[in-house]
């Protein structure tokens, strides 16, 4: 953190001007999302579908994320952040230049944020470029808004992978019954599968393997193919070579 402070003052480049709040559309803006997350597992426990840990967490803790933004709207006034000084360029242009102090504090420890490690951060900062009083005083919110905004994004990754999870119990259901009724069409189905271009993340593999690994042995082939694609790769699929079809 004592390292990254002067770096990141150095960065900083500051508008001449005021500008209008955005801090409160933003924070609006992240609490819709992480509510039409909270929806979606929702939606997705009440089917009895299974969740992955963190989307378990978040669910038992979403009252808790309500009441953080529920405090951080009572603690910042529309006004509030238009007299802080601006951030010109960069991913945080236009925004308080204290705010992406607060969003790199986060994002530099993991979601981690402690007292003396921040204490050292903003220290560090200042022995390159001196923050006002009003600064000072308002990172405490702005802390409040970053960890919010991380959520966010911790949250939007949680509802793909239950979305990859979903995908790939489908897929899995449907090789597991093919299997069973006509196993020579089970080369196809997997074809089928790779034509349609799944979100190959790891919640997709883990799911799909999980589900097939142990069940018929005509699964295998499936099996295999998961296992030689790369974690993370969802285009330029190559389909198996018992799928493809060749010209004389």
């Amino acid at each position: 953190m004592e390292r990254h402070g002067p770096v990141l003052a150095a960065t900083h480049k500051l508008l001449a001007r005021r500008g209008r709040d955005r801090l409160l559309p933003r924070l609006s803006d992240n609490q819709r999302a992480l509510v039409e997350v909270g929806t979606q597992l929702k939606a997705a426990l009440d089917a009895k579908q299974r969740l992955a840990p963190a989307a378990e967490w978040l669910l038992d803790n979403f009252y808790l994320i309500e009441e953080q933004v529920r405090t951080a709207k009572r603690h910042l006034p529309k006004a509030y952040s238009r007299e802080l000084p601006r951030l010109e360029r960069g991913a945080s242009a236009g925004l308080p230049r204290v705010y992406d102090i607060a969003i790199e504090a986060v994002a530099h420890g993991d979601g981690h944020v402690d007292p003396e490690g921040l204490r050292r951060f903003v220290a560090a900062y200042q022995s390159v470029t001196a923050l006002d009083v009003g600064e000072l005083w308002a990172i405490p919110i702005m802390l409040r808004l970053a960890l919010i905004e991380n959520l966010r994004r911790v949250a939007s990754r949680i509802a793909s992978g239950a979305v990859a999870r979903e995908d790939a119990r489908a897929w899995a259901d449907l090789m597991m019954d093919v299997a069973v009724r006509d196993p020579k069409s089970l080369v196809l189905v997997t074809a089928d599968m790779a034509r349609s271009d799944p979100d190959m993340s790891s919640p997709f593999v883990a799911e799909l393997a999980r589900r097939l690994q142990g069940q018929s042995r005509a699964l295998a082939m499936p099996l295999t193919w998961i296992e030689r694609r790369p974690a993370g790769t969802s285009r330029s699929f190559v389909v198996p070579f018992a799928c493809r079809t060749t010209t004389p």
